[in-house]
């Protein structure tokens, strides 16, 4: 019997090999008259190009970091309000469209992003516009935003975040290295499963999951090895997919680790979902997920978690604290990993002690 459940999505998706060059026209059916693109210094001559071919396109803010700042985050809101844009187009990974639905939330209040940033309610936002460009994130179904503020980071869930309107454009990922290509993989492998065993799962959220799954795994060697269209166009389905699952299941324990193994290590996101990940496979063991590794085409938890282990090695990924930046302080590790929101959702409750009992193990 099927449980019953709600699911939201207000983002109008449009999919395939070479869709960018229809910008200008999907920017005409959202009613967007203005627009400021936020893109990464990688795609800056991208974005200035699209900007002399979009009339829409009045401005480019070309300078995010990695991990976004809200400093970033404060001078697209200057430039939207400068421009009298009513749109943020966000082209790149989930760095710029992080900052783009931040900022697009902001020009829309009377309250300063710092404000915001320190807790202030969102009640609106100008149109967002996404085009990512790494088959991973997920960022442009979701309604998150991940924001730093110097050291301090913050991931809001809010409805204004919610992107209008997204391009999903597999030939923006061709030009991803092959350890990016499997970072981001990895961490779209990361939000299908951890959807699957979110204790906010639903049938819904379970189906895009599994087939997320299926998709990233048949395809994310080939993409890493070869970057062949057909692989590159799978990878970009299958994290779409993972970002429909965890858009409302919502993500748990790999990425309640993510944030201080990113401040302390300085792990880029998708490597430090993956730090843990095959640990927390065999942690989270429990008959379903087990059924889950069968379907997949595995002989149980244990051979899953030696796959995606195998896939870490081979693409170069950090698998010990060892190979990490910064002195390790297991105790500090737990403690914030324990306290993030996002442990709530694990379906094995997960105390400080167990959390160290992990580090330690990849010590």
């Amino acid at each position: 019997m099927i449980d019953a459940f709600s699911y939201s999505l207000n983002t109008a998706i449009h999919f395939g090999f070479g869709k960018l060059r229809e910008l200008p026209a999907l920017l005409d059916g959202c009613g967007v008259r203005c627009a400021v693109l936020v893109c990464d210094r990688f795609f800056a001559a991208m974005g200035e190009t699209l900007k002399e071919s979009t009339p829409q396109i009045a401005a480019v803010f070309s300078d995010v970091e990695p991990n976004p700042q809200l400093s970033g985050v404060k001078e697209v809101v200057r430039l939207v309000r400068e421009t009298g844009a009513d749109s943020v187009i966000a082209l790149g990974g989930g760095s710029s469209i992080d900052t783009a639905k931040f900022a697009a939330a902001c020009a829309c209040s009377d309250k300063t992003p710092d404000a915001h940033f320190d807790g202030a309610p969102f009640t609106g936002a100008e149109k967002i516009i996404a085009v990512p460009t790494t088959a991973g994130t997920g960022s442009e179904v979701t309604a998150v935003s991940v924001v730093s503020r110097g050291e301090e980071k913050k991931t809001v869930h809010n409805p204004a975040f919610q992107p209008t309107a997204c391009i999903v454009d597999p030939a923006l990922t061709m030009s991803v290295p092959p350890r990016t290509t499997l970072i981001t993989g990895l961490d779209a492998f990361t939000h299908a499963i951890e959807a699957f065993w979110s204790v906010r799962h639903s049938a819904l959220t379970d189906a895009l999951a599994v087939e997320a799954m299926r998709v990233i795994l048949a395809n994310l060697e080939a993409s890493y090895e070869k970057g062949t269209e057909e692989a590159r166009t799978a990878m970009a389905y299958g994290s779409l997919l993972a970002g429909l699952a965890f858009s409302n299941a919502k993500t748990a324990a790999c990425h309640a680790c993510s944030y201080p193994l990113s401040m302390y290590h300085h792990l880029p996101h998708g490597e430090a979902c993956a730090f843990t990940l095959d640990s927390l496979i065999r942690l989270n063991a429990d008959d379903r997920l087990q059924n889950l590794a069968k379907t997949l085409g595995f002989s149980g938890c244990d051979a899953l978690a030696d796959e995606i282990y195998r896939l870490k090695v081979k693409g170069g990924l950090r698998v010990r604290f060892a190979d990490c930046e910064g002195d390790v302080d297991l105790d500090r590790l737990a403690k914030e990993s324990a306290e993030h929101m996002l442990m709530q959702n694990n379906p094995v409750k997960l105390d400080e002690a167990a959390l160290k009992a992990m580090f330690k193990k990849l010590m």
